[in-house]
């Protein structure tokens, strides 16, 4: 049979194009497509092929290489070795996120993440919002995706190093997780008089596609500041923070007044009572104040004052539009990026001591043993005593009296508090709330904002205190909404999945525990305080924090986990977050029996949006965080540290240094030769030869190695093993087939490991020279990965491995 009456009797409807435009013509996208839609059953390869009556090799490889190009495109998809229409196929909203290896993937909340191939990833920036259908399940399991719609760009601005190539001069982010070069007309270059190298801040003017490449414009040159002063602004601009307040906004915080006589009205006066506030030294805005007394008969009266934010900052107004995008505050080690202007935040709204200040109450009765017998919800005004401090207070529970000033009436609240507060701990341990053993930090800078040392932050008895107060008025105001029927966002925070508890049961299961398939938290609490006294305790409680689903703001109630309650909501930081300013709002207009605007579908459109101004702001206190550490430990090259074995993966140890609080790797390379297999359940590396096996929480010896602060790394090198399961181990240097000195020195000249789990490849792409950039109209290509002869040297790999070790060849 001729090829042309082949397509003939495919009654192909594009079979004369096809024909022109190849020898050998196969089916159609359209035919394919109204083939699977008539069949109504997905198709493999090999069926399609016989159903379409193709014999010859050559159009049996070219069908194959079309079906993939159509899964790629979106119009079909394949699972397993299947391929089905996607038009009934649901899409999804999704988050991209691009990891520094240029890897993608499609965050859908509630759901598993869709890989994205590199045709996808031409299409956005990460951290773009998309709508994702999926098109198809690899042999290992995992759904690729296909991006159908971009419907919002979050980068408008980045910060980017100016580079050549071939001539065309092009902007490649500073941030490994923004994968695109963005090109440069080389007027704009020559009219900014930058230099190749320079720090340049640039605006997007048009967004990518599949096709071409962003094209952005200079705003600014940054050649003058130095790395410490160019990272917040950059992750600011690479994490799409809205950063400068727009005139009219603050126009509208600067035009309100002190509190006035017609502001009082209605407002139950507590001006007389010894509220207090207690925040840390370097505090400047204060949501919350607090009040105890002994009331008669018996048990307790507590008031938690929170600031009234919700008097300030009305619907339909700039200022509540400019909130609701910023969804809460930012705070960078050294900087906060604030939700409400600093006339609110840490003027009007601040409950600044010895003035009058605006408030709304949650008033608790507890009886002699700690249990809410009743609450009320009202607004208020009130006139704080004083501001005190954590440590002032813990200073005065310890007995120095003088730690705090001399106010009958504030240390009369503060020992019934304190007295209270031994109360509600008990309590907390008796729902088995979980708490974990985990070390904060905080750092000290320099002028130029890089850090001078970083301290352990000590969590004392007043810290717990008030933590305690707080989660008093949080789950009143969850109850409240419950009995009344309020309309509001809740903290939900759900149970783990079972894939997540089995590894935590096959772990806890190796330290002698027992671990039910479906535990509560009191089998959590067990664990905890059964290891809180090991040294390991810190790395144990890090895979059991891992196990945990991660909170967010939801219209419906599902409990909170990790606390032990049954509903609970956020009420008492509406400074910072705007879920609390909500609730005071609903609960307002619960008070004054007036209907809440927000319901149904837009309160469920409000909790998504602000659970992901929640993780976009710690997303980006991460990133600079880690940065900092990263520049920190560059002036730490060579030196060496005792640390402990923090996360254990396939391809190495993760090591947070006892003294510094740095996280760094020790690749599987480094371990010594030997081949060492990962052993999940147990949490180890395990030598195969020599059998030396290295674990959570093992005590080591390092050397920094190598530190890459673009892709916010650091290596670290294996000086010994010094304990292993808390017992000390007989001295031994790793064998390998280097000197310390050549490992060192290898380092810097291969890229590190990421501490996302990949060891990229040997050669690094020069960032100077993107892959995917052609000097023509600034065009996108395709980048093959391998060349042939790569190709064939992988094939001509051994099957096994003697050792993990590099050899000297490399």
């Amino acid at each position: 049979m001729k090829p042309n009456d082949m397509t003939k009797n495919w009654a192909d409807p594009e079979a004369k194009a096809e024909a022109e435009r190849y020898d050998n013509p196969i089916p159609s996208r359209t035919l394919i497509l109204d083939t699977l839609e008539q069949l109504q059953t997905p198709q493999s390869h090999a069926e399609l092929v016989d159903h379409f009556n193709i014999h010859d090799q050559k159009s049996i490889e070219a069908l194959s290489h079309r079906l993939s190009a159509m899964v790629r495109d979106g119009q079909i998809m394949k699972d397993g070795f299947k391929f089905q229409l996607v038009a009934d196929q649901p899409t999804y909203e999704a988050t991209v996120y691009i990891n520094s290896k240029g890897l993608g993937t499609a965050h859908i909340d509630g759901q598993s993440d869709l890989l994205l191939p590199e045709r996808e990833l031409r299409l956005v920036f990460n951290g773009d919002r998309v709508r994702v259908r999926q098109t198809s399940v690899d042999r290992k399991g995992k759904p690729w995706g296909f991006i159908t719609e971009v419907l919002q760009h979050r980068v408008k601005q980045l910060i980017g190093k100016l580079s050549v190539h071939d001539g065309e001069y092009f902007i490649q982010p500073n941030n490994p997780n923004q994968h695109q070069p963005i090109p440069l007309e080389k007027e704009l270059v020559t009219h900014a008089e930058a230099n190749v190298g320079d720090m340049l801040r640039v605006a997007i003017d048009s967004y990518p596609t599949r096709e071409e490449f962003a094209t952005a414009h200079i705003i600014q040159s940054m050649a003058d500041k130095a790395d410490t002063e160019i990272i917040i602004p950059q992750t600011i601009l690479e994490f799409g923070l809205p950063y400068e307040f727009p005139d009219e906004v603050l126009k509208e915080a600067e035009s309100f007044k002190e509190p006035s006589a017609q502001d009082r009205e209605g407002r139950i006066d507590l001006r007389d009572l010894a509220l207090v506030t207690i925040d840390g030294e370097d505090a400047r805005d204060f949501d919350d104040a607090v009040y105890a007394e002994k009331r008669p008969g018996g048990g307790y009266r507590v008031v938690v004052a929170i600031a009234d934010v919700s008097h300030y900052v009305r619907l339909d107004s700039a200022l509540n539009e400019e909130a609701e995008e910023r969804g809460t505050s930012v705070y960078f080690p050294h900087f906060v990026l604030p939700m409400l202007p600093e006339a609110l935040s840490n003027g009007l709204c601040s409950l600044n001591p010895h003035v009058d200040r605006l408030c709304m109450v949650c008033d608790l009765k507890l009886s002699r043993t700690g249990r809410v017998t009743g609450y009320d919800f009202y607004p208020s005004v009130m006139h704080s005593k004083a501001r005190l401090t954590y440590t002032q207070v813990a200073q005065y529970f310890d007995g120095a009296t003088d730690a705090i000033p001399k106010d009958r009436d504030v240390h009369k609240s503060l020992n019934t508090l304190f007295q209270l507060y031994q109360i509600l701990k008990n309590l907390r341990a008796d729902r088995h709330a979980m708490e974990f053993e985990t070390i904060e930090t905080y750092m000290t800078f320099d002028e130029l904002g890089g850090i001078k040392e970083i301290l352990p932050r000590t969590r004392n008895e007043a810290h717990k205190l008030i933590e305690e107060c707080m989660l008093l008025a949080n789950v009143a105001a969850a109850e409240y909404a419950l009995e009344h029927d309020v309309p509001m966002l809740y903290r939900v925070h759900e149970a783990p999945e079972f894939s997540r508890i089995q590894k935590v049961k096959d772990f806890v299961k190796l330290l002698g525990l027992p671990f039910p398939d479906q535990p509560t938290q009191a089998d959590y609490q067990r664990v905890i305080e059964a290891t809180k006294d090991r040294i390991d305790a810190p790395s144990i409680h890090a895979v059991l924090l891992r196990s945990m689903m991660q909170a967010y703001y939801g219209a419906k109630n599902a409990g909170h986990y990790g606390l032990a309650y049954e509903a609970y909501t956020h009420f008492t930081s509406p400074i910072r977050r705007y879920p609390d300013l909500l609730l005071h709002r609903a609960i307002k207009a619960h008070l004054k029996q007036k209907p809440y605007p927000l319901s149904g579908a837009a309160l469920d459109d409000a909790g998504e949006h602000f659970s992901q101004t929640e993780r976009r702001a710690d997303e980006a206190s991460r990133s600079v965080t880690t940065w900092l550490k990263c520049h920190y430990m560059q002036q730490h090259l060579g030196d060496e540290f005792i640390g402990i074995v923090s996360a254990v993966t396939e391809f190495g140890l993760f090591v947070t240094l006892k003294d510094l609080y740095v996280d760094g790797m020790i690749h599987i390379s480094q371990l010594g030769d030997d081949f060492f297999i990962y052993d999940q359940a147990s949490q180890n590396l395990v030598g195969q030869n020599r059998g030396q096996v290295f674990g959570l929480g093992d005590e080591v010896k390092i050397q920094v190695a190598g530190v890459n602060l673009e892709e916010r790394k650091i290596d670290f090198q294996l000086i010994k093993q010094i304990t292993h399961a808390g017992r000390v181990v007989r001295s031994r240097a790793p064998r390998t087939t280097k000197t310390t000195t050549q490992a060192t020195e290898e380092v810097f000249s291969k890229p590190t490991v990421s501490s996302d789990g990949e060891r990229p490849v040997h050669k690094k792409k020069e960032k100077s020279k993107p892959s995917s950039y052609t000097k023509k109209s600034g065009k996108k290509t395709s980048a093959k990965a391998e060349t042939k002869s790569e190709k064939v040297k992988k094939k001509s790999k051994p099957k096994k491995k003697k050792s993990n070790a590099k050899s000297k060849a490399e």
